[in-house]
Formats: structure tokens, sequence, C-alpha cells
């Protein structure tokens, strides 16, 4: 089971760090060490959230044969839910709860149920906003540790992203609208080391941003069949918004080009992993905008086919570097095959 959990570090981890390892690590050292009698006595949401990341581990190593891994994962992910269950985690969403359910709703999209994990993201997103992470927790949780103030903006940012980015595949509303969590309070860790000028608070805040432009400006207008620009000045302007938020970030993350990531990759998978993650997103989301036409605006066929060109290489260069990983992530297999498309 440890390789398991070190493998969801290595492969999980990077894109979505939403979990405070130490803790985390500290708590499964406790939980192992103790009699089989008192680990039944366990708090449920500690064992639901082990299940899910031995689950999303097994997705990523290779076993005997497809079928051994496909049941081994079901099986993780099955007992996973049943702690859930055992916790009654509809009554008493906690931290652990959250994130565990943010863990299962990208299993379910890596274990092609999408439509499973939108209807579980329903009730995640409703979860989070009756814990209060939607809410600035300098506000709401003035007595808190940094610590928990820090953990509680991380989790409802992978609540948010995963909504955003979720809601641009399947062309759905976004339901995580609803917050006063600032972007710029989401401060270091004095203990996470800098790689190359980035960390993972620098990752989150990125992704941030960028999902804090999708939402309204791509998610909103597709769930309701609307144009995302009314004409070509709109979308200019919006062109121009969406590369103002590209230049912002850390250099690491505009690193794109085949020679520099798999340097980078070489000397920090972690930040690879985050760079090509950050860099489909953003160049789909392009592509989406390009690609909008109507009567009053044609598409702008060049530019399209020029973003999903960026964006498909970001899917290859992943798979080339991560040994297929690209192919577990369902998310990035969609993007992939909608840009295909559209060149």
């Amino acid at each position: 089971m440890n390789s398991l959990v070190a493998k969801f570090f290595d492969a999980v981890d990077p894109v979505y760090p939403m979990i405070h390892r130490e803790t985390f690590e500290n708590d499964y050292i406790q939980f192992w060490s103790v009699s089989h009698q008192e680990r039944t006595t366990a708090d449920g949401s500690l064992v639901a959230l082990i299940f899910v990341m031995l689950a999303m581990g097994t997705q990523f190593v290779d076993l005997p044969s497809p079928e051994e891994k496909e049941q081994t994962a079901e099986f993780y992910i099955s007992a996973s839910h049943q702690a859930l269950r055992m916790f009654s985690y509809l009554g008493r969403p906690s931290m652990r709860s959250i994130q565990t359910m943010v863990l299962i709703t990208y299993f379910l999209m890596n274990d092609n149920h999408a439509s499973d994990a939108w209807a579980f993201a329903g009730i995640l997103q409703r979860q989070a906003y009756a814990l209060g992470l939607n809410r600035d927790p300098s506000i709401v949780k003035l007595d808190a540790p940094p610590l928990e103030m820090q953990q509680r903006r991380k989790v409802w940012q992978a609540v948010f992203m995963q909504d955003t980015f979720l809601s641009v595949i399947i062309k759905l509303p976004p339901t995580c609208t609803h917050t006063d969590v600032r972007i710029e309070d989401l401060t270091e860790d004095e203990n996470a080391p800098s790689e190359y000028g980035a960390t993972d608070t620098s990752f989150i805040r990125s992704m941030w941003s960028l999902a804090s432009i999708v939402q309204g400006t791509i998610c909103t207008p597709r769930s309701l069949d609307r144009a995302i620009c009314q004409n070509p000045a709109e979308r200019a302007r919006l062109v121009v918004h969406f590369q103002k938020i590209y230049r912002s970030l850390p250099l690491p993350f505009r690193t794109f080009n085949e020679t520099a990531l798999c340097d980078l990759a070489r000397r920090s998978r972690r930040l690879a992993r985050q760079t090509l993650f950050l860099t489909s997103n953003y160049y789909h989301c392009l592509m989406l905008i390009y690609a909008d036409e109507h009567e009053s605006m044609p598409c702008d066929a060049r530019a399209t086919m020029e973003a999903a060109h960026e964006a498909i290489s970001s899917y290859f260069l992943f798979h080339t570097i991560f040994d297929g990983e690209a192919g577990v992530w369902f998310h990035f297999q969609h993007r992939a095959f909608s840009e295909a498309v559209s060149t």
C-alpha cells in the first residue's frame, strides 16, 4: 500500500495539491501502527481518504492485466465510498471528506464515468458550501491557526477548479460561483521548497486566476448555448485578457517547448506536470474563444488551429515524458480529442 500512496503523491498530488502531506503521513503512520481493533474505531473520513488515494495510485501503476488493475482500483474506490457512508458524510462535512470527494470525482472521470462524476460533484459542491469553504477564513474562522486557514483556501480552490474545468468539458453550468475567498490571501508555505522560481502555491494561484476568468466568460455562456463573444472586438479584448493572465504566470509555467520541458522534467517532474496541465487548460480555453462563431462573428480558423495545436502538443508531450500518464486523465484526453477535431 505504501507504494500506491507514494504513486499518488508522485502523479496526482502535483496537479491537485490540496493535501498537507506531513499531516497526512503522520495520520497514516498512526493508523497502521495501532491494533486491528483500534483501527475499527478510526475516523471514517481518514479511512475514506486513504482508500481513494490507493484507488488513484492504482490507476497510475502497471499491473499484470488491465482487468486486475480495474478491479483493484474499483475495490479501493468502493471501500472509500463505504467509509464515507459509515462516517455519515452527508450530514458531517469535513476537510477530509471534501478532499476525498474531490478525488472520487476525478477517479470517476478517469474511469470513464463522467455523468456519475458530474452528479457526485454536485453533492461535493454543496458540502463545500455547508462547510463554509467558500468564505474567507480570515472572516469566518478568526481563531483558526494559519495552517488551517491555508488548507481551507487550498481545498476550496480544488473544488472550484474541478467544477470550472469539468463544466468546460460537459457544457453544463458551474456551481462554485459564490465566494469571498481571495487568491492573494493564499500565502507561501515557509517549509515548501521553491523549484526554479515556482512553488505549489504559485501553481494554485495560476490555476485559480485562469479558472476565475474561464468560469464567467466560457462556462456560463456555453452552458446556456450562448455565444462567448458578441463581435470580433469583444473577442479580441477577451483574448488580450487571457494573454495578460498567461504572461503574469511564473516563468516555469510559461516555458512551453519540447526541449525546455524535457529539461524541466529531468530537474523537477512535479513542476513539469504542473506546467503541462496549466498549458493544456489555457490553450484549450483560447481555442474555444477563437472557434466561437455565430451570425455576427465568424470563427477565426487560423487562430483556432494554432491554439489547438499548442493544446494538443501538451497532451502528447505529457504522454511522452510521463510514460502514458496522460492516457489516465480523462479531461486531458477529452480536451485532446476536442482539439484534434478542431484542427
